[in-house]
């Protein structure tokens, strides 16, 4: 195999919402003591649930799981209100890990309902997030898109009061593809006040598209569960380069590295940075000659943690 070079994302891994879901698990355990239970994966990655598994967190997908009156955590992804109305009815005690920039999704729904608007949802169906967004608002109020196909299906009055949100980890080309299809369709259609792909999306987006124009291939770590990752994937298939997902160095493929001199390297919101480290030295073995960045952007943005936690 002919020698390449590494060039890495920056930013790439963590996102301060999943910093701070991960932080939350970890102080509620000190705090409580084990076992503690997490709804859903606290964020999308195998690596990062052994971890805390190791350290007495249970997961689990449903709350009838959890035994009364006990821990839970909320994950990162958000869950609907029936789920939040579930555990105060069987005493337990929640602690919510949900991103604040979720949250602001949520109240963004909430306040366009408030305001006699439909809500059209863009998002991937079955996403825990889109679960959780979904469960916001009473049943009739929010209507799920997923593709621009979708926007011609819709039967919607074009003189309705309606507006849109989105889920946080779509992929930013796509989703202005959507947006631009429901302006067309439905002129009138309001959006949120910001943004709400996150900026962590977008910034990990942007890297793979400046990875894209010197790269022959680039490698994503992450979860097949995980949105964001999935999103760096097709981002830059779509900009014409060979691109895989791996949960890990051992899924490493050296056949995807034929004719490369210069082999991408990045990884989504809910991957660790130690996976980063081991994949690059699976590729120091295969003939991998320096490594070297490029960086985007630099994020400095943190959460604060639950009031009860701080001090743990």
């Amino acid at each position: 195999m002919s020698e390449f070079s590494v060039i890495l994302a920056r930013p790439r891994g963590f996102c301060a919402g999943v910093d701070r879901a991960i932080d939350i698990v970890e102080r509620a355990l000190r705090k409580f003591g084990a076992p503690i239970y997490v709804r859903h994966e606290i964020v999308h990655n195998r690596r990062v649930v052994e971890q805390l598994r190791a350290k007495g967190a249970i997961f689990v997908e449903e709350l009838t799981d959890v035994p009364e009156s006990a821990v839970v955590i909320f994950s990162a992804h958000g869950v609907s209100k029936g789920v939040v109305d579930e555990a105060a009815e069987r005493r337990l005690h929640h602690v919510d890990a949900t991103c604040p920039l979720v949250t602001k999704v949520h109240r963004e729904a909430d306040a366009m309902v408030g305001h006699g608007k439909h809500i059209i949802l863009i998002g991937h169906a079955g996403h825990p997030e889109v679960e959780g967004t979904l469960g916001q608002v009473g049943s009739g109020t929010m209507t799920l898109v997923e593709a621009v196909e979708d926007v011609d299906t819709l039967d919607l009055d074009p003189s309705a009061d309606i507006a849109y949100v989105t889920q946080t980890t779509l992929s930013m080309d796509d989703t202005a593809q959507i947006v631009a299809a429901l302006r067309h369709k439905y002129p009138r259609i309001e959006g949120p006040r910001q943004e709400d792909i996150c900026y962590a999306t977008q910034n990990r987006q942007n890297a793979v598209k400046a990875l894209a124009q010197t790269c022959q291939v680039i490698l994503v770590l992450g979860a097949p569960n995980s949105s964001n990752s999935n999103r760096l994937v097709e981002v830059a298939i779509q900009a014409g380069v060979r691109s895989h997902l791996l949960q890990t160095a051992g899924d490493l493929d050296p056949g995807w590295l034929d004719g490369a001199t210069q082999v991408g390297v990045t990884a989504g919101a809910s991957a660790p940075e130690q996976l980063v480290q081991e994949l690059i030295e699976a590729l120091r073995t295969l003939g991998a000659t320096g490594v070297d960045s490029i960086q985007v952007a630099e994020e400095r943005v943190q959460f604060s943690l639950p009031s009860e936690l701080t001090d743990a």
